[in-house]
């Protein structure tokens, strides 16, 4: 265990001054970039996001839902697709916006380079999350003041602690929302840390539990809800070609069929989708990793409890306090991310399934 620890803490480490540096220099340009969106927004633009490798693809995913499905309560929903890197000439069209990785860039008007300055491509991976968030959350703060709708007062102050409701002018607001990036990227150090920090124990028993699940020909099973579902896609895409060159293993992500997945959901209903699958594909050995903000969803605590009946070791990935997973006791292994803001709890779980796979590695 100490060199489990040891090791932790050096990925830690590393994470926590990769942050500063790149936050430090990104900070104004994410502030303005976000003015620049809300403008093509405005005009009727859509986002477009496009992914090379699968994880790459997971990010793409992960843009749109966001976007689209916006998780604070009163945030408009914006337009977004992820697209097929080939597709994407078919499918553009004037006054849209363009987001790629590998590297992080963003087309919209002018190119912004936005990549990570890190050799690991899971750190540079996980900064780029916190970016593609933080566009996504402080867009809105512009709509407010270029006559779009949006939520009210309320909802700004508990999302935008340095915004004046009353800036008289656009610049104050882009320096305004500087320092709310600044303030958020700060909150996801300190986040991370605590969850990758406190889940030491369950991080490196289940990153044995998988050794012996792969060493024994066994299957690592991923799933997850909206960006956790995305999550899910990173987690089997790393396990499968990892970025540092380890051996492939046996993963499958349980969210990737949308025929199985609009079956189940139409046929018996959604708490089913991931239960149904293990039932057919889980064996004794295998293993069933759960992605979820709330440690709560029907469908992923019924997968868990079905994944036990069948003799699947479980790993689950936690926010808020746990949710009934971490109450309940669902999973053999559970890593909670202590905070109730979506965004945050998604990017340092994604530093923590990416320190299992190191570990693993």
């Amino acid at each position: 265990m100490t060199a489990t620890v040891d090791r932790l803490d050096l990925l830690l480490e590393r994470r926590t001054a990769a942050g500063e540096r790149y936050f430090a220099a990104e900070a104004d340009r994410l502030a303005c970039l976000c003015l620049v969106l809300a403008e093509r927004f405005e005009r009727g633009g859509r986002l477009l996001a496009i992914g090379g490798s699968p994880q790459a693809w997971s990010d793409a995913h992960h843009v749109a839902v966001e976007f689209v499905h916006p998780v604070i309560v009163g945030k408009r929903a914006l337009p977004a697709l992820a697209v097929a890197p080939e597709s994407l000439g078919l499918l553009a069209r004037e006054g849209d916006i363009v987001v790629s990785f590998e590297p992080l860039t963003v087309e919209a008007g002018e190119t912004w380079h936005l990549e990570p300055d890190d050799d690991d491509p899971f750190v540079r991976q996980e900064l780029a999350e916190t970016a593609y968030h933080i566009l996504w959350e402080l867009v809105h703060v512009f709509f407010e003041h270029l006559g779009g709708s949006s939520a009210g007062a309320g909802a700004s102050g508990f999302l935008y602690p340095f915004l004046e409701q009353r800036s008289s002018s656009l610049e104050a607001v882009v320096e305004d929302v500087r320092a709310s990036v600044m303030m958020k990227a700060e909150e996801v150090s300190a986040l991370r840390t605590l969850t990758v920090a406190g889940g030491r124990v369950p991080l490196g028993e289940a990153a044995a539990e998988l050794r012996r699940c792969f060493e024994t020909g066994g299957t690592l099973f991923a799933f997850g809800n909206g960006g956790s579902a995305t999550d899910a896609m990173d987690v089997v895409a790393d396990f499968r070609a990892s970025p540092q060159g380890w051996p492939p293993r046996r993963a499958l992500d349980l969210t990737d069929d949308p025929a199985i997945l609009t079956a189940l959901a139409n046929d018996i209903g959604p708490g089913a989708l991931y239960s149904r699958q293990l039932i057919a594909l889980g064996r004794p050995g295998d293993v069933a990793l759960a992605l979820s903000t709330s440690g709560g969803s029907a469908n992923i605590v019924e997968a868990l409890v079905e994944a036990r009946r069948r003799g699947l070791a479980t790993i689950a990935f936690v926010g808020y306090g746990g949710g009934r997973i971490a109450a309940e006791r669902l999973a053999d292994h559970v890593v909670v991310t202590p905070s109730e803001h979506v965004p945050r709890i998604q990017e340092a779980q994604a530093s923590a399934y990416h320190a299992l796979r190191e570990l693993v590695g």
